[in-house]
């Protein structure tokens, strides 16, 4: 392949250039296969970036096939979601959109082959006794007293199932394997259940549905899926996914192949407990800036540059292990210092007057979208005699490591002149209301006369131009680096992970930003204005360094 130099090479990727080299293969055909059961998260990023990705180096075609087996947790609002995700992403499926419903009339007959073959049967046991019977990982199992009736039976029995004369939990259709295998999946695993859903795609067609191990690897043989990519706690579930194909008449056997999920530091991927989240109203919703969901990381101001490039640095291996999450926050402040335009925005603002200026002066300086782009163009700053500046960026006495604003020395506005503390005024409490100075006209990008050495700059708004905003500071949703392994996640949340500044001053130019489009204010981080709340509302994407759990000086 001409592109093979820019690829990255990973053990999967080794086995489809076997595979093609030795003639195996003619082409590639990938896979993503979400359950409809919530909003995708960054562990899915993963592996739709594994499977679109392949398809794509390879000029192969790569399926969005919805594993929608179990329609008491699925809805339309998650099949929605997950296509705006991959689509956000960059990627586009091949074809149209497919579901295991699709194929439910086939899988049906298939199962009615193992009964023909005696390899399948309908066992009568409760839930509770199948699992008991089914033995430990140090205990064989028992065989059902049902395992051995004739094919006849079961056929009947099936087909009562499926007519909706057996209720939910009186029977199930399970596989005959071996009830002593050392793998549990073998022991006997079932393969129709009785529900009483309406389903999303079939409506009331059905009342049995199938399970994941048994429809997967059927819906993969039947699209003539080459490479079935997936996470390794489905390693041993390889030999059911093989015992299926090998007994059924199927002319297609694709091969699975595993590779390590995605653990993140400070975060949570286990879909129940992300639902737990949004359903007791710990976070907002499935989009909460604070989820790991691709949404969320979206209303965050997440990027797909940024997290397609994450998903390269983390690479595709066999081995598990967890990965910090400063390196999923470095790919976003890579991504936004390299092309995220300027901005001013003082979030928690004092009053500050220039007492040599007139009242009603009003001056429009010039400043650069970007440092390094001047092809992005300038905006406009309005100068005037009353600003904010931030109120961490004032003291009234301070050290030499003190960079800012203090009392009786200068400082520089940012892109514009150098200013002087005079006094300040305070209210009851002896809090500073008011911060007068005296600003220098002959300092407008040139540093000042008379060898005066100014080394801090701090940014400014207008006080009568500035606009009024809601600034939401984002940290880490829980306090501890591995949350699932807390007694109670719950109990590992982070108390501080959300911050609402309701009166902060952003400067004119941001009247225009975009919903998601990026910012960085300058001094203080990177912010995007949220898709969803009324207003100007800018949510912290990330810091402009890593400074979680360290003091600044």
């Amino acid at each position: 392949m001409s592109q093979a130099d820019h690829r990255p090479s990973n053990f999967i990727r080794q086995i489809i250039d076997e595979d093609l080299a030795s003639g195996k293969h003619q082409s590639v055909q990938t896979r993503f296969p979400p359950e409809p059961n919530g909003y995708l998260h960054i562990g899915h990023a993963k592996s739709i970036c594994l499977n679109f990705g392949i398809a794509q180096d390879y000029q192969g075609q790569c399926n969005l096939r919805f594993d929608d087996t179990n329609p008491e947790k699925e809805s339309v609002e998650y099949v929605e979601s997950i296509q705006r995700d991959v689509h956000w992403l960059g990627f586009e499926w091949s074809g149209d959109i497919r579901y295991s419903s699709d194929y439910f009339d086939l899988l049906y007959g298939y199962a009615v082959e193992l009964i023909e073959k005696g390899l399948a049967y309908v066992d009568e046991l409760a839930p509770e006794q199948i699992r008991e019977y089914r033995g430990t990982l140090t205990t064989p199992g028992r065989n059902s007293p049902y395992r051995d009736r004739p094919v006849e039976e079961n056929l009947s029995l099936f087909t009562h199932m499926r007519n909706g004369e057996i209720k939910e939990g009186a029977a199930c259709l399970r596989a005959k394997i071996d009830m002593a295998s050392p793998f549990m999946v073998m022991r006997d695993p079932v393969l129709y259940r009785v529900r009483f859903a309406h389903h999303h795609q079939t409506g009331d067609k059905w009342c049995i549905y199938p399970m994941y191990d048994f429809t997967h690897c059927i819906s993969d043989a039947i699209e003539g899926i080459t490479h079935s990519l997936c996470t390794l706690e489905f390693q041993d579930n390889r030999r059911l996914y093989d015992w299926v194909l090998d007994n059924i008449s199927i002319g297609c056997h694709p091969r699975q192949y595993e590779f390590s999920r995605l653990n993140l530091e400070y975060t949570v991927m286990s879909k129940r407990k992300l639902n737990q989240l949004v359903t007791d109203g710990h976070v907002e919703g499935w989009d909460d800036p604070r989820m790991p969901t691709i949404s969320g990381l979206r209303r965050r101001g997440y990027t797909p540059a940024s997290i397609r490039e994450f998903c390269q640095r983390i690479g595709v291996t066999k081995q598990d292990n967890t990965v910090e999450i400063s390196m999923l926050e470095a790919c976003i402040r890579d991504d936004l210092n390299e092309n995220a335009p300027r901005a001013m925005a003082v979030l928690r603002p004092v009053r500050l007057v220039i007492e040599n200026l007139a009242a009603d002066h009003l001056e429009i300086l010039s400043a650069p979208s970007h440092p390094n782009k001047p092809e992005m163009g300038n905006r406009e700053l309005p100068f005037t005699r009353e600003l904010y500046i931030d109120e961490a960026d004032f003291r009234e006495e301070a050290n030499k490591k003190y960079k800012r604003l203090v009392l009786g020395k200068e400082v520089r506005l940012r892109n514009a002149y150098v200013i002087k503390a005079e006094r300040v005024e305070k209210d009851g409490d002896g809090n500073i209301t008011t911060i007068f100075c005296s600003y220098d006209p002959d300092t407008l990008g040139k540093d000042p006369a008379d060898g005066r050495k100014v080394k801090g700059v701090i940014h400014w708004v207008s006080a009568s131009h500035g606009l009024p905003a809601e600034v939401r500071i984002y940290e880490r949703l829980f306090s501890v680096p591995n949350p699932g392994a807390a007694e109670s996640f719950e109990q590992a949340l982070n108390p501080a992970s959300l911050q609402v500044l309701s009166g902060a001053v952003i400067e004119p130019s941001l009247v225009k930003a975009r919903p998601e489009c990026a910012f960085q204010f300058e001094r203080e981080g990177y912010f995007c204005r949220d898709n969803k709340a009324e207003g100007l509302v800018f949510n912290l994407t990330v810091a402009l360094r890593d400074s979680w759990g360290k003091e600044e000086a």
